[in-house]
């Protein structure tokens, strides 16, 4: 059987040793990242999937937000400078995409399709796993390495007035992307045994 597909998800690893030694141009980048997008399953084809693609003053804004707001959240100051340190990592990469739903087709689908209606939200969640891992796994082809970061709704109305966010864009996701400076650790796997049934 052919395994393109599956050697690419493997080469696709949380690299949290990032840095900005990139050839590839940003338009290349953010090109890529969109037509990846533009591509990837949705429910119903609703395309509920925003992303916002950030690159040099940008990119460091948006981790500056995150740095800032984490300040309260933080119990020592001691604790604050070891999560400056992580933040700062990230703002080391080339990049970061910032994945948001767009509530309004969400909700617009649930108008429309009655019948599934408790569905839509779940199913956006599916839209955007898909999207970040064709992303993910498109920027590891192109040897660029990335991780996925979390800290929505802690930023959410910071981004929304620092990058213009229209109030419909739900953010989901921070991937902050470039140059690998470091690999991957070993991956663990738990037993296949646990994890998968194949009935014949």
């Amino acid at each position: 059987m052919k395994e393109q597909l599956l050697n690419l998800a493997k080469q696709r690893r949380s690299i949290y040793a990032l840095g900005r030694n990139v050839t590839v141009s940003e338009d290349d980048i953010a090109t890529l990242i969109t037509q990846t997008i533009k591509w990837v399953p949705t429910t119903f084809n609703n395309q509920s999937t925003r992303a916002v693609i950030l690159f040099g003053e940008n990119h460091e804004k948006l981790w500056d937000i995150v740095g800032k707001r984490l300040k309260s959240e933080v119990p020592t100051e001691e604790a604050y400078q070891r999560t400056l340190q992580k933040i700062n990592a990230f703002k080391s990469a080339f990049g970061t995409v910032m994945f948001f739903t767009d509530m309004d087709v969400v909700h617009d689908s649930e108008n429309n399709f009655a019948l599934y209606a408790d569905n839509f939200a779940d199913w956006a969640e599916q839209g955007q796993g898909i999207a970040q891992f064709a992303v993910w796994t498109a920027l590891a082809e192109n040897g660029l390495g990335a991780n996925l970061q979390h800290y929505n709704p802690l930023i959410d109305d910071e981004v929304r007035k620092a990058f213009d966010i229209p109030e419909s864009w739900k953010l989901r996701a921070e991937m902050d992307f470039g140059s690998i400076e470091a690999p991957a650790g070993e991956k663990q796997f738990m037993a296949d045994e646990d994890r998968f049934k194949v009935l014949k």
